[in-house]
């Protein structure tokens, strides 16, 4: 049964990843499981355009923050919707208010900037 806090690895794959000036740095490529099974690194894609060009790199899973409010950018300012730090949970643990029922995340939020994030070693398979 699904619980609060729990998502479906499948559905990660794909999620926007933004800094914390709500700027989009990347998306969700994959996940990197230990041998107990808990998610180690998630690999993020940076930069290219449909894939090609795209730099992949592991950042640890507790660097994350997991937000299911939308972000707030210019084009929904006003439009009732948030993405204050308020709304943001850490690791795998939820303590947000539940606004959707999504098996995912909205977004995810690492404190790097996209420089930051191109300049680390690359993730290979």
């Amino acid at each position: 049964m699904h619980k609060q806090g729990e998502w479906r690895a499948s559905k990660l794959v794909g999620v926007n990843v933004y800094n914390n000036s709500n700027e989009k740095i990347g998306d969700i490529n994959d996940l990197i499981l230990d041998s107990s099974g808990r998610v180690a690194n998630v690999v993020i894609g940076v930069g290219g355009f449909l894939g090609m060009g795209e730099h992949n790199v592991a950042v640890a899973f507790d660097q994350l923050k997991f937000s299911k409010v939308p972000v707030n950018t210019a084009s929904n300012a006003g439009a009732g919707k948030t993405g204050s730090a308020s709304s943001v949970t850490t690791g795998s643990a939820s303590t947000s208010v539940n606004r959707n029922d999504n098996w995912y995340p909205d977004h995810v939020v690492l404190n790097a900037d996209k420089d930051q994030l191109k300049k680390m070693p690359e993730f290979k398979y």
